[in-house]
């Protein structure tokens, strides 16, 4: 019996709420064996709108939301 036909026999045998759930978790695994697109950065996505952003204006951005919840950041005034 091959695997395909083990697995057929299985599935065949159970409720329809756990043949989804099988359906689901066979879905799950396809995703493994698929190449997965490289992800492009987002420098290089929004490169296009000419936006020039520095590390100190994450910084300073960062600063500024996270002030006062975080111990982390720099007190900036």
């Amino acid at each position: 019996m091959t695997s395909e036909e083990v697995i057929f026999a299985k599935i065949k045998v159970l409720p329809p709420n756990l043949k989804e759930e099988a359906i689901h978790f066979i879905e799950f695994l396809e995703t493994k064996i698929k190449p997965q697109t490289k992800r492009k950065s987002l420098k290089g996505s929004l490169s296009h709108l000419n936006i020039k952003i520095s590390d100190d204006d994450i910084r300073e951005a960062r600063n500024e939301m996270w002030r006062g919840y975080t111990q982390d950041t720099e007190d900036e005034k």
